[in-house]
């Protein structure tokens, strides 16, 4: 059990990466009072934590009412997450590419703590997908899904310290360093997302054979 959650939390933390929403919150808290970016960063992590726990309890209920099987859903799923590492890897890093996004469309104080933070930079696509994904009901009981969501609360905690934290934590890693750790993220995502897609096509293939 122990080994599951802390798979589940290297899981959760990558997609949320509460390391790279560091150099995000910098942007958008630039200039703003101690006391505005407190607000900032709590209004981001509940706005997060509000989107993953509606995809957590109602997520299923869309799998089922749409009638996909779990097979499927998991290789969708583990492409999608390939995808999304890929970006990590490839494309413009977490931090440089929402932080630009942000100066783009900058929209005051109460705006900027739901868009880039809470979305897409904490509840990403990846972390919707894979909060679906680890409290599927027909591998887990109710227990381990609140073991799971309990899990992703412990995250977005960490999310929320470390914005609190965010300026002596970016003074010393730099943008550069938030970049390579988004980066090496996306390495670990993008195997979780192979092994995803594995272990669901070997489900698909003994569901046939029965």
């Amino acid at each position: 059990m122990s080994h599951n959650l802390l798979e589940q939390f290297i899981l959760l933390w990558v997609v949320i990466d509460p390391i790279g929403t560091i150099p995000v919150f910098i942007a958008v808290a630039a200039g703003i009072s101690a006391s505005e970016r407190w607000k900032i960063a709590l209004k981001a992590t509940l706005a997060a934590t509000f989107v993953l726990l509606l995809f957590l309890v109602g997520g299923q209920f869309l799998i089922d009412a749409l009638g996909i099987s779990l097979p499927a859903f998991q290789i969708a799923g583990g492409i999608v997450l390939l995808l999304f590492a890929l970006t990590m890897i490839f494309g413009d890093s977490k931090p440089e590419s929402e932080a630009q996004t942000w100066s783009a469309e900058e929209d005051g104080h109460s705006s900027v703590a739901i868009f880039p933070l809470a979305m897409p930079s904490l509840a990403s696509p990846g972390a919707i997908l894979a909060v679906v994904v680890l409290t599927d009901n027909n591998r887990f009981s109710i227990q381990e899904q609140a073991m799971t969501g309990g899990t992703m609360l412990l995250v977005m905690a960490c999310a929320f310290i470390l914005m609190l934290a965010a300026t002596p934590i970016l003074r010393v890693i730099r943008t550069a360093g938030a970049a390579l750790v988004s980066r090496i993220m996306g390495m670990i995502l993008a195997a979780v997302a192979v092994n995803t897609v594995i272990l669901a096509v070997i489900e698909l293939i003994r569901t046939v054979e029965i």
